[in-house]
């Protein structure tokens, strides 16, 4: 009894130094402890590799936050101005003709059910505006005088920066409404200011505000319709109709402007919405978004592989802890975790640094243009994972290094 007592401890013998031979578990914590330990016996190796992920990834941020703060900006000028507005101008004939708009278009375009508004100016070819009349003819700074339609300004979404718009008392009298550009190359902001146009003296009303649906008036000198006729010849033709109509009927109304605008040649006339242009800007900004997210890639590209480097460099002065760790017991595949552990880390820490500074250049920018705010949050989503992404390339091949030295080999040193 007593031998086979003693064979079967001898027995269980090698099974107890086999359980007590076996390698103890990490848990994802513990990987997590050993990486940050790591980081912080290196601090400024450390901040300078997180330094190139974080630039990538700012930049990266900031050219998304810019253009959906832009793209905001442009939505919402589109929204307080309407893009129900149509623009009627003259074109040409298939025969190359130039054609004139009817004085009759506005009255005959308002007769068209859905439109709300309709307003037009009619450019006065043989006047010019000065700031008096001492200056040599012909530098007119290209300011052009226009006559304006009544309902112009609500027309075409305008807003006074000072005075007041042409009104019943004023548009049959020597009164002038400047534009944005135009009172720029005039310098005159004062109304009640003399300015020598057409000839004779007419007096300054009011100043308008930069107009982004019909830009051709902010270079432009308005006057009463009715005055253009009496002391500037003008012929009542007009150079450009403003239609505003019901949203739901913009397409509709397009289709019968020409014909309704001038029936004899409706090939003549050109409609077009200038809504439609700013679009059209917003798409081309999207195509420099993506060359600058092309440049925001290469950075965090360099980020990458200076992580890839700080890990090498990393196992080669660690060699000595890592056969001390392999000769305690530690497995290949815990070393090879605690080094990705690090280098994850480390491209994380780069990814959130990168991901605030993108904001705040973001914030600043858009402050600074007076636009709103607006970073997607699939962008610093985005930002974050591509930066996880790279630190785990980053750090394969350093971990799978570690992971093969052998104790002896790694204790012997360099």
């Amino acid at each position: 009894m007593r031998h086979g007592h003693a064979r079967r401890s001898d027995a269980g013998a090698p099974r107890s130094a086999e359980r007590a031979l076996r390698p103890a578990r990490l848990r994802p914590a513990d990987f997590v402890r050993l990486g940050g330990t790591g980081l912080r016996t290196r601090p400024l190796r450390v901040f300078l590799s997180a330094l190139g992920i974080a630039i990538g990834v700012a930049a990266m941020v900031a050219v998304v936050g810019i253009s959906s703060s832009s793209r905001a900006e442009v939505d919402r000028r589109l929204d307080a101005l309407g893009t129900n507005m149509l623009r009627v101008a003259p074109g040409q004939t298939p025969d190359g003709t130039t054609t004139r708009l009817p004085v009759e278009s506005v009255p005959m375009i308002r007769r068209i059910g859905p439109v709300q508004r309709v307003a037009a100016t009619g450019v006065v070819e043989d006047a010019a505006v000065y700031r008096n009349r001492h200056v040599p003819v012909g530098r007119t700074g290209s300011i052009q005088v226009a006559a304006a339609w009544s309902g112009l300004l609500p027309a075409v979404g305008g807003e006074l920066r000072t005075g007041r718009w042409l009104s019943q008392a004023t548009e049959e009298y020597p009164a002038v409404v400047l534009g944005a550009q135009a009172a720029r190359r005039l310098d005159v902001y004062t109304p009640g200011t003399r300015l020598w146009l057409g000839g004779q003296w007419f007096a300054l009303v009011g100043v308008l505000d930069p107009v982004p649906l019909a830009p051709e008036i902010d270079g432009s000198a308005l006057v009463g319709r009715q005055a253009a006729r009496t002391y500037l010849g003008f012929d009542g033709h007009p150079s450009t109709v403003y239609v505003r109509t019901r949203d739901d009927r913009v397409g509709a109304v397009r289709k019968v402007l020409a014909a309704t605008a001038n029936p004899e040649k409706p090939s003549g006339v050109l409609v077009s919405r200038p809504s439609d242009a700013l679009a059209a800007r917003e798409a081309a900004e999207s195509t420099l978004t993506g060359l600058l997210l092309g440049l925001g890639s290469v950075a965090l590209l360099v980020g990458g592989v200076g992580v890839g480097n700080t890990m090498v460099i990393s196992v080669l002065e660690r060699r000595p802890e890592i056969g001390l760790r392999r000769a305690l017991g530690a497995t290949s595949g815990q070393i090879r975790g605690q080094f990705v552990s690090e280098s994850l880390l480390l491209s994380a820490l780069g990814g959130l640094g990168g991901t605030v500074l993108g904001t705040a250049i973001t914030a600043v920018f858009a402050a600074a243009r007076g636009w709103p705010t607006e970073v997607p949050v699939w962008a610093t989503a985005a930002g974050l994972g591509v930066t996880l992404v790279i630190g785990a390339v980053a750090g394969l091949y350093p971990a799978v290094r570690a992971g093969r030295l052998a104790p002896t080999q790694a204790l012997a040193g360099p």
